[in-house]
């Protein structure tokens, strides 16, 4: 009997202790990475801002349990970019977004595996390995620079971007200098040399359209303000008009961001509250002696804007509340269902045109600023048009916005 044979039958007869042991191991590496490392308690901290694990609802679902209800490659593209499932008509994508209120989770610039982290920092219930305290050390100290550092990441890639195109474009302008010096002894067809001009011509002109079209788009901003202010609580649990605090809205250019006087409005005898947020790690109440102690020492709160335009877009914020009748939720998302805003929309000129040509002007039948739209007003009567949009008024010219 040869040696190959005797080692085949003595795995044959000792194959139940051998695949007993392999899957020992296998359970005990499985138990030993249930508690995950800091790296992914920092990569969670892009969740923490709308979701908890175990600790019920905020902006998004509780994450307990995501791993057990969802396939993994799933939770992984959706991750990545939900809004390309919910436009590619996925059914579980689609009834997500309207169960959270149509409040779009942003894209996530994050790897496969560092997505397959988070998914295991759930399902571990939020710890890391080395205890409890650890944990909370830890992640607290993660947590607390993810942001700054997420927010670095993205100024960096974007300082890199431009270093890039100003390489590139360095490197065409020297080509062609030094064709224009020693390519007519090299190549002899000037064909080449205006290829060549075309093609950087063309890279630089796709660059400034890329950088320009970047320009003042901050979709998805959901900047830290110095006291934590809840939309969800004030506007929507307290039914509190928008327009109290944002009280320029119909009447100014800007909604305003209301002075500590108006907070003090309510809170001279709302002193304290038993309202947590973020899984029980702000306090409402200490929250509260935030505005205290701005109104005692006379320092103004400095709210830091989310929605911002570019300095050559015009916009009245009067022209559209009180004349086009719009809701605040129209341009800035469900704020009465947000603890922490966020900005929903792009703002960008075409999502401007799109709505300046579907919405309907309100009140352009009895409106007497109206009334010199004849051939409109005739065509409506005809029949011949359902509704008058801003763009039959001059809305999509370019000096409206731009002047």
């Amino acid at each position: 009997m040869s040696i190959l044979e005797i080692n085949v039958e003595n795995f044959l007869k000792y194959k139940k202790y051998v695949l007993g042991l392999f899957l020992f191991f296998l359970l005990f590496s499985q138990n030993f990475v249930q508690g995950q490392t800091a790296e992914d308690a920092k990569n969670f901290g892009q969740c923490k801002a709308c979701h908890t694990i175990g600790g019920g609802k905020l902006v998004g679902p509780d994450l307990k349990g995501v791993t057990e209800r969802r396939d993994e490659a799933w939770l992984i593209k959706f991750i990545k970019n939900s809004q390309a499932l919910v436009k590619a008509g996925d059914e579980t994508a689609v009834k997500l977004f309207e169960e959270n209120n149509k409040i779009p989770m942003p894209s996530h610039n994050l790897t496969d595996d560092q997505i397959r982290g988070i998914l295991k920092y759930i399902k571990a219930g939020g710890k890391i390995a080395g205890g409890e305290k650890t944990a909370k050390k830890e992640e607290k100290a993660v947590i607390k620079t993810a942001k700054k550092e997420k927010l670095e990441a993205v100024e960096e890639r974007e300082a890199r971007g431009r270093l890039r195109t100003a390489v590139l474009v360095m490197s065409i302008l020297l080509i062609i200098s030094l064709i224009d010096l020693w390519g007519t002894k090299i190549l002899k067809f000037k064909a080449i040399h205006y290829i060549i001009i075309l093609t950087a011509i063309t890279i630089i002109g796709e660059g400034v359209f890329v950088e320009a079209s970047a320009l003042g788009r901050q979709q998805y901003y959901q900047p830290d303000q110095p006291i934590y202010f809840s939309h969800a609580v004030h506007a929507g649990q307290n039914q509190i008009d928008c327009e109290y605090c944002h009280y320029g809205a119909e009447e100014s250019m800007h909604a305003g961001i209301p002075p500590t006087q108006v907070c003090m409005n309510c809170h001279r005898q709302v002193k304290s509250t038993k309202l947590t947020f973020e899984n029980g790690k702000i306090k409402g109440t200490d929250e509260i002696k935030k505005i205290y102690k701005h109104m005692d020492s006379g320092e103004p709160i400095q709210w830091i804007k989310v929605h911002n335009l570019p300095d050559h877009v015009y916009f009245n914020h009067a022209q559209h509340v009180k004349v086009g009748g719009l809701k605040c939720q129209e341009c800035h998302g469900p704020v009465e269902k947000m603890d922490q805003i966020i900005q929903v929309e792009d703002l960008s000129m075409g999502w401007c045109i799109e709505c300046h040509r579907t919405k309907k002007v309100q009140g352009f039948e009895n409106n007497k600023f109206y009334a010199k739209y004849k051939k409109l007003h005739e065509k409506l009567a005809k029949g011949e048009i359902g509704k008058v949009t801003p763009s039959m008024l001059g809305g999509t010219e370019c000096q409206k916005c731009h002047y």
